[in-house]
């Protein structure tokens, strides 16, 4: 980055650096919950969106805006490139949250509901944690993983149940995004103690550039493309709310309250994401939502006070 004309400029960068922000945990946790709102979102935007653009066009043309707004905010700020030791992690983060759930998720939910794709968020926060303890070390306490084991149980029985128990043909695009994602996540959680959070997805974003555009160009001559509210809707939340706006809150929360304790709040977003298929889709909210909201919430109170 610039060099700074001011005296304080130095230790702004330090804090910014870290990931961290003035507000400390509390903050983080806020910031982290933002993010999952956001994703929240992402399935109902999807949907829409598929209403209008074909699944490989929607991912490409998503992934583009998202970069433009990201590389914008880049040259704005006249952000210097990361050092190289750090591609090889924003390769993982755009491989896994860029391009990999993205693509996974959208091409299963031509086939599946998106309460039944909630399955791979619910799962998400357990697959995060076990990765973060094998690529960054950290240790959770015991507790902290019953609770994290109960909260993914919970989830993943309400998912099975409400979609009648049944396995689809999406399942192994679902298991495979949780897999990439939860990967991608616990990369970009680790870059975010090194560099800003939004710093993270945006140069994320901009290194898939030379796949996303020709991408867009192939696929947007082959699916025909039906300009409605929906869909554009649907595809400017994914692009600027889901990939990137969510993803720089997100970052920067994992970074603050470490990246087991942050991918906890994510056991909330499955029930999140039936309440906005309810609004938004009119998909109907079984009657075991509210029990399973109340255990959900109880096991994120105590990964969140449980020390590791």
């Amino acid at each position: 980055m610039r060099a700074q004309s001011s005296a304080t400029a130095p230790s702004r960068i330090a804090v910014d650096a870290t990931g961290a922000d003035t507000g400390g945990a509390s903050f983080g946790t806020v910031q982290a919950a933002l993010g999952v709102v956001a994703f929240s979102l992402t399935f109902p935007a999807t949907a829409w969106g598929l209403e209008g653009f074909g699944p490989w066009s929607l991912i490409a043309v998503r992934s583009i805006l998202a970069a433009a707004v990201a590389g914008a905010c880049l040259v704005a700020l006249r952000v210097a490139p990361p050092e190289r030791r750090h591609w090889l992690g924003l390769a993982v983060v755009g491989a896994g949250v860029v391009l990999g759930f993205p693509l996974l998720t959208t091409l299963a939910l031509q086939t599946s509901t998106t309460a039944h794709a909630a399955v791979v968020v619910g799962l998400l926060p357990l697959t995060t944690a076990l990765l973060s303890a094998l690529r960054v070390g950290t240790r959770p306490s015991r507790t902290f993983w019953i609770a994290a084991l109960a909260g993914a149980a919970a989830v993943i029985a309400f998912t099975v149940q409400q979609s009648g128990g049944a396995l689809t043909s999406a399942d192994a695009y679902l298991f495979g995004a949780l897999l990439v994602c939860a990967a991608g996540y616990t990369e970009g959680g680790r870059l975010a103690r090194v560099m800003p959070g939004w710093q993270v997805i945006g140069w994320a974003l901009v290194l898939c550039l030379p796949l996303t555009v020709p991408m867009a160009a192939v696929a947007l001559s082959f699916e025909p493309v039906h300009l409605t509210a929906h869909a554009v809707t649907g595809l400017l939340w994914v692009a600027i709310g889901s990939q990137f706006l969510g993803l720089v809150v997100w970052y920067r929360g994992m970074a603050a309250i470490g990246i087991p304790k942050a991918s906890q709040l994510q056991l909330a977003q499955p029930l999140l994401t039936l309440v906005w298929s309810v609004l938004l889709l009119g998909e109907h909210l079984p009657v075991a939502a509210p029990l399973t909201a109340a255990a959900v919430l109880v096991c994120i109170a105590v990964t969140q006070r449980a020390r590791g």
